[in-house]
This record gives C-alpha cells, sequence and structure tokens, in this order.
C-alpha cells in the first residue's frame, strides 16, 4: 500500500451480495429499489444540497415528517457526534449518500488531489486515496481559494469528484474503484479551481472560466466521454472603461457554478461567467440568453425563485441583478435591457450564495454584513452586522438560516422580516465550506475538521 492510501473497508451488505449468486442479488436491489427509494436518495448530493438553493427541504413545501430538527445550538463540547480531522486543504462541501460522507482535499502546494470518504454514522474512514498529481500547479495568489474548492456530486452508486484542470473523476461508491478519469479538459485556473460539478440527467456538467479559456462542458456520466461543450459568447475586453489597458487575469475568470431549472415548461441552465450570465439548454449546451454585466470573478450560485434568477455580479461593480425567466422563447438572445426586473448596489456577496425563503431573499457580504430583501421588487427589509468574514453559503431549515464565518461563528437568524439572532455558535477553526446535511445533523467543515453535529 502506498503512502498516499489508507485501507478501504467496502460497505456493509455489499460482500454478501456478492457471493450470494445473481438471483439473490437481483432479487434484493429490486426489493431494496421498490421498498426504500427514500434511502437512495442523497441527504446532500451536490453543492447546496438536493435543489442547489441552500433548502434541506423543498422551497414551499410542507415537510412530511415535520420539522427535519437540525440543532440550534453547539460548541466543541456539546452535540459533536463526532470530529475528523481532515488532511491537507479542501474547501469543498461534503456530499452524502447511503450513510457515506465524500469530499475532496489537496495539498497546500498544488502537487496531489485526494478523495476521502467517511462513514456517516461514526466518522471512520472508508476511503482515502491521491487521485491525481500535478507536477507544476499554478500558484494561487491570493489566501482565499484552495487547489480543491470544487464540491464533488453523488447519485446511487456513484460519485464524481473535480479539481478543475487538474482533474475529475468518477468513483464507485460500493468498491471505490476509479471507473473513469479526464485530465485533459484546459483551462488556466489563473487563483484555483473553484466551479462545483453538476449533475443532470445522464451528463456531469463542468464550468471551466480561466484566463486563457472560459467554457462549458458536459461529460457522460457512465463514461466521461464529452457530449457538449460552449464557449461563452460574450467576449472579454482589451480595455477598461477609461479605454485603458486591463491587465491579463481576473478579469476573463468565474468561479460560479451553474443551476439547473424549469421554467415556463422548459428547463434552463443558469450560469454566470465574466461579463455576463447566460441561460443555456443543459442537454446540449446551446445558449439560450445572456444578460450582460460588468463584473468578473464571480463565486455565488445562482437562485430562482418566483420566475426571478438572482445572480451576483462579481468583483468590479458588484450587484445583486434579478433577471425575469420564461419559457415562451422570447427572451433570447442578449435580454440585459428587456428582462432585468431589478439590481442592489450594497451588500452584495462576492463569495456567499444568497437564498430565497419564501417572498424574502438573504445575502450576507464578504465583510459580514447580512441583507433581507424582498424578491419582487428588491427593497430592504433589514440589514444587521454578523461580525467577520464569510465566504460559506448559507443554508435553510425549521425556519432557520445558518450562516458560518471564516472565525469559525455560526449566526443562527430567523428566516423572517425581524432577522431575529436565535443563536451564535462557535467551533475552534473557520468556515470557507459550506455546511451540508444528513438527516437530522449538520455535517460543518471547518479548516482543519469536519463534524457531525447532531
Amino acid at each position: 500500500m502506498s503512502d498516499n492510501q489508507v485501507p478501504i473497508v467496502p460497505r456493509p451488505g455489499y460482500p454478501c451480495l456478492r457471493s450470494a449468486g445473481p438471483l439473490l442479488a437481483a432479487w434484493f436491489l429490486a426489493l431494496v429499489s421498490s421498498a426504500a427509494p427514500a434511502a437512495l436518495r442523497a441527504d446532500w448530493p451536490e453543492f447546496r444540497g438536493p435543489w442547489g438553493n441552500g433548502h434541506v427541504a423543498a422551497p414551499g413545501n410542507a415537510e412530511p415528517a415535520g420539522p427535519v430538527g437540525l440543532p440550534l445550538r453547539w460548541s466543541e463540547q456539546e452535540n459533536v457526534r463526532w470530529k475528523v480531522e481532515i488532511p491537507h486543504r479542501g474547501w469543498s462541501t461534503p456530499v452524502v449518500l447511503g450513510g457515506q460522507v465524500w469530499l475532496t482535499t489537496a495539498t497546500l502546494d498544488g502537487h496531489d488531489f485526494f478523495a476521502i470518504a467517511l462513514d456517516a454514522a461514526t466518522g471512520r474512514t472508508l476511503f482515502h486515496q491521491r487521485l491525481f498529481h500535478a507536477d507544476a500547479p499554478e500558484p494561487l495568489g491570493n489566501a482565499v481559494n484552495c487547489y480543491a474548492s470544487p464540491s464533488p456530486a453523488i447519485e446511487p452508486g456513484r460519485v464524481y469528484v473535480h479539481f478543475g484542470n487538474y482533474g475529475t473523476a468518477c468513483l464507485d461508491t460500493a468498491t471505490f474503484k476509479v471507473l473513469w478519469q479526464r485530465r485533459d479538459l484546459p483551462c488556466r485556473h489563473y487563483r484555483g479551481p473553484a466551479s462545483s460539478c453538476v449533475l443532470f440527467e445522464n451528463l456531469l456538467i463542468l464550468s471551466m472560466d480561466g484566463v486563457d479559456v472560459q467554457y462549458l462542458a458536459a461529460l457522460d456520466k457512465k463514461t466521461g466521454h464529452t457530449v457538449w461543450k460552449t464557449g461563452r459568447s460574450v467576449p472579454w475586453e482589451d480595455l477598461d472603461a477609461q479605454g485603458q489597458p486591463m491587465a491579463e487575469g481576473d478579469f476573463r475568470k468565474a468561479y460560479c457554478t451553474p443551476l439547473v431549472i424549469e421554467a415556463g415548461g422548459t428547463t434552463q441552465m443558469i450560469s454566470l461567467g465574466a461579463k455576463a450570465a447566460y441561460s443555456y439548454d443543459p442537454r446540449s449546451g446551446r445558449e439560450l440568453w445572456r444578460v450582460r454585466h460588468t463584473g468578473h470573478s464571480a463565486a455565488p450560485r445562482p437562485v430562482f425563485a418566483g420566475g426571478l434568477a438572482l445572480i451576483c455580479t462579481g468583483h468590479g461593480t458588484t450587484e445583486l441583478w434579478a433577471v425575469r425567466v420564461d419559457g415562451r422563447g422570447d427572451g433570447r438572445g442578449d435580454v440585459t435591457g428587456t428582462h432585468v426586473a431589478w439590481k442592489v448596489t450594497r451588500g452584495v456577496p462576492l463569495t456567499a450564495s444568497p437564498i430565497v425563503v419564501g417572498e424574502l431573499v438573504f445575502m450576507v457580504s464578504d465583510d459580514g454584513v447580512a441583507t433581507c430583501l424582498e424578491l419582487s421588487s428588491g427593497r430592504e427589509v433589514w440589514k444587521k452586522r454578523l461580525g467577520g468574514n464569510f465566504a460559506s453559503s448559507p443554508i435553510y431549515a425549521d425556519g432557520r438560516l445558518y450562516f458560518s464565518n471564516q472565525q469559525g461563528k455560526t449566526t443562527v437568524l430567523a428566516a423572517g422580516r425581524t432577522g431575529e439572532v436565535l443563536a451564535v455558535n462557535a467551533l475552534g477553526s473557520g468556515f470557507m465550506a459550506s455546511p451540508a446535511v444528513s438527516g437530522r445533523a449538520l455535517l460543518l467543515r471547518t479548516k482543519t475538521h469536519l463534524y457531525r453535529i447532531e
């Protein structure tokens, strides 16, 4: 066994299936599929959860079994079911399915990239292996990002890990075997990779917005082969507003994870790049419409609610835009002048994604100012300083919003028009990764550890 591997522990039950014979195995799998479909649904399948928007339960739907029951209070001594040190560095959100928690990490120098699987109940390591090596990774150039920021995606039987141009892989979650790998998707990330992968039907969709090329690619999730590849249509401009040459690098970049939505009977994928936000057909990669802006290096994931796509434009002109989305086909091409319903210019995050609950939009700026807006108009309802610096995106459950900062504090707010602070909880290290949820447990990844809070 090499130095970068730890023992692989099969999931309980699988050895029995292999030795029981094909008929018994088929019967068992059919029984599981028909009798307990909920057991096969991922608790937290990707960045920002089951719907990609930070909601623990389906937005607008009542909980079939009552409240989720996430903890309100915790500390290093209270409500910690387990705590596991995660080696190296990674800001990726954990994903959870079938009693497994998967996350990624990479060495600080960017030479080696790892996938880790833990037992969700105990925190025991099931798998820890280096998947990729880079002889000459590009230096990050700042302390905000790292080499393992993109979050994995998981579905029954498979997990997908992504490190930008350094490598993408699919693993079998029962045997832990690597099913396929890609290392031939070019992109000079400049500040490191950050856009997370997205599963849609038979596709794994990747965003590659670098300083040299800017495109999206969809891979066949079974084989890893490229199904479509679409370049950004709005060109990067060499001159700024004053006509002066712009420096190479950040102005071309984006870190956004796309969001697949249903609008007006059509399936669309909202994706933010430098200088524009786009809607694509996720099945073909065909561009449907775009809105132009002047920002760059945007990281927040879009949110869709009430017929509006909410996008944060990034550095430069940092604004929150609400863009009307319809499926009638009349919003094709450049719709900047016709479909932008409202804009907000104050308190807009560069890193943490907004979240919508009912008719209210909540967001937290990188310097710790939380804001509540009306979804229909963008009118400010309240604003308050939470303290600290924020990169982690909030989640919503049980009428509560959870905001975790880089100093290790999580502020729990009532998700309403008062913004009442319900609790402030502290752990020993700060948060860059966004939370995940498994049942009644919070999975909180700090800069050094992963906690199960319950």
